[in-house]
């Protein structure tokens, strides 16, 4: 039986890694399979990861309708067996809709890989969607940090180097910590250090202040 499973995790938990190997493991046994990305850091229709594996891929514009273009390779005499679907977070619900009619009335595996929260600690709706209608929801294994240490566990965006909560929700910006503060860029935290807003560079910078003159 075909099924729908939802992948997710933090940035840095290797998604986009794991979507490369899940359709190389397929494709391997000569199962035929389409990757579908949006919004990819590396550009449209491209599905990267930072270990620096890239892969074409279908560009998941906002209009994308799923179901009718699986249909539409199936009737045209195409094959697919099963679909790679990354950044899944940034899908709308009536598309992770389509995805589930497809497994259940076309038969093809779904594996979609993507973020649960955004940088406010709420659902996108993509991922909402995906785990109220997933057949599995797998949490990956690869745990990011913090730069404390920790298991991190919520994304931030900074603007200018400082950590904002409000916001549109989809923004692309920087992911690397080094040189000047981007304008708009994302690192992940702790929860501790997320409510706190206390990120890297806010964290190296109080580390780095002058001790206070003592007084008397």
């Amino acid at each position: 039986m075909a099924e729908l499973t939802y992948y997710w995790g933090t940035m840095d938990a290797g998604k986009s890694t794991l979507a490369l190997q899940t359709d190389h493991n397929h494709s391997a046994r000569g199962r035929s399979g389409r990757i579908f990305t949006t919004r990819d850091r590396a550009g449209r229709g491209i599905l990267s990861s930072r270990l620096g594996l890239t892969h074409e891929a279908i560009e998941v514009d906002a209009g994308f309708d799923f179901w009718r273009y699986v249909v539409d390779t199936l009737t045209q005499g195409g094959r697919i067996d099963y679909l790679i679907c990354d950044e899944a977070q940034f899908y709308s619900r009536d598309q992770v809709d389509q995805l589930a009619k497809v497994v259940d009335e076309l038969q093809l595996d779904v594996f979609a890989f993507g973020i649960l929260t955004d940088f406010r600690t709420q659902l996108f709706e993509g991922s909402q969607r995906l785990v109220e209608l997933a057949d599995r929801v797998h949490v990956l294994q690869v745990e990011a940090l913090c730069w404390c240490g920790k298991r991190a566990t919520h994304n931030a965006r900074t603007e200018n180097g400082v950590m904002v909560v409000e916001g549109e929700v989809i923004v692309v910006g920087d992911v690397e910590q080094d040189g000047p503060p981007a304008d708009v860029a994302y690192e992940v935290l702790c929860r501790q250090h997320h409510r706190r807003r206390l990120t890297a560079a806010r964290a190296k910078a109080v580390s780095l202040a002058p001790e206070p003159l003592p007084f008397g």
